[in-house]
């Protein structure tokens, strides 16, 4: 979580000047301020970082989209990062590819903080799939591609190799 938080603070342009820490055995990130207690929890700092870079367009414009924002963040710290099986790993990426099928981002047709932290949280998952786990999760495979190549997404993150004509011949 804490990795994460300082990705985003670069790719948002915030300046380093926060300190993290992490409270219990889940290792729940929280960020210390100046005045009050710290903030806890990677979707609670993540949405205050980004609030702090005045790009609030990532939470979504609409009520909708918000909304569909919020489901895929909660989403992400419920259910990514408490997968700990193949199977679950398996179960979250059907998920994704069944909601993905008609979709550029997780939000619809807008990138979204949803998009950001699924991608560093499935960049561990994306990294050891073999070719043919890839091509079964196609949609899955197009998003994050699109995502890692997204300006500032990736940066000192490894690239995922994909291969390109399987990912776009498809398209329907």
């Amino acid at each position: 979580g804490v990795e994460e938080l300082a990705l985003l603070e670069q790719l948002l342009g915030l300046p380093r000047g926060n300190k993290y820490g992490v409270q219990g055995e889940r290792k729940v990130p929280v960020l210390q301020t100046n005045n009050g207690p710290g903030l806890k929890g990677l979707m609670t700092i993540a949405a205050h970082l980004v609030k702090q870079a005045k790009k609030e367009q990532l939470l979504g414009s609409t009520a909708e989209e918000k909304a569909v924002v919020q489901q895929w963040l909660e989403y992400r710290v419920t259910r990514v990062d408490g997968s700990s099986s193949k199977e679950d790993t398996r179960v979250i990426l059907q998920d994704l590819n069944v909601h993905l099928e008609d979709k550029v981002y997780l939000a619809g047709n807008i990138f979204t903080l949803a998009d950001i932290l699924m991608y560093y949280g499935l960049h561990r998952v994306m990294v050891e799939l073999t070719v043919q786990e890839k091509e079964k999760y196609l949609n899955v495979s197009r998003w994050f591609n699109h995502i890692q190549h997204y300006p500032g997404v990736r940066q000192h993150l490894s690239n995922v190799v994909f291969i390109k004509n399987r990912l776009y011949t498809n398209a329907h």
